[in-house]
């Protein structure tokens, strides 16, 4: 098994989670602006993406410039992953490739603080991506506990490149927000995915402080 065989059910059950959903989950995240650069780069590559209509080109012309912004808004202080293997636990089916991750570090040959992973929809169906996207942040969450990274929430999205869907969870909580937003909210889309980063900052801060 991997993280791409779970359902959204056998994620639940396997991991014993309990399914929190909400409407506007999200909503109190500031927008992010997107830079002008990105705005000028999806003008342009997105009738390319949808006229191929790939999960490839979408990657790449799409999700891609969107997460590399996200990292210039972070004066690169995060690091990207694609297409990486992640296998944290192969006996509970957290194995295989993620399709990008997210780490709260410069590293960027190694992931060492998973925050966020992004699962890219198949046959642009959000909902059947919600269980594999689930999973992977399980074992983000397991990975972080062995590392003894202090990081309490993980991020998850949903996304065919031009909608997208949003989750976090918490301890074994985990909570899916049912709004989707749209390339037209860019800026939204930008904003949830920088706060969810921000709260995670702000944590690990708080707990070094603590420590002093």
């Amino acid at each position: 098994m991997a993280y791409s065989d779970f359902s959204l059910s056998s994620a639940k059950k396997t991991f014993q989670l309990t399914l929190i959903e909400k409407t506007d989950l999200f909503k109190e995240s500031p927008e992010l602006k997107p830079s002008d650069s990105l705005q000028e780069s999806l003008k342009y590559n997105l009738p390319l993406a949808l006229a191929s209509n790939t999960e490839k080109s979408r990657s790449e012309m799409i999700i891609t410039p969107i997460l590399i912004d996200l990292r210039k808004h972070f004066s690169n202080q995060i690091s990207i992953f694609s297409g990486i293997n992640f296998t944290v636990d192969a006996t509970q089916g957290l194995n295989g490739n993620c399709d990008f991750l997210i780490s709260h570090s410069e590293e960027l040959l190694l992931v060492t603080a998973p925050i966020i992973t992004l699962v890219e929809a198949k046959k642009e169906d959000l909902n059947a991506g919600l269980g594999q996207c689930i999973a992977e942040m399980v074992a983000a969450q397991l990975f972080n506990n062995k590392e003894d990274n202090q990081i309490n929430e993980i991020y998850g999205t949903v996304t065919s490149g031009t909608v997208w869907k949003f989750l976090k969870l918490t301890q074994n909580n985990v909570f899916i927000d049912l709004t989707e937003y749209y390339l037209g909210d860019l800026g939204k889309i930008l904003g949830i995915l920088a706060a969810g980063i921000n709260q995670i900052k702000s944590q690990l801060s708080e707990q070094s402080e603590n420590v002093l």
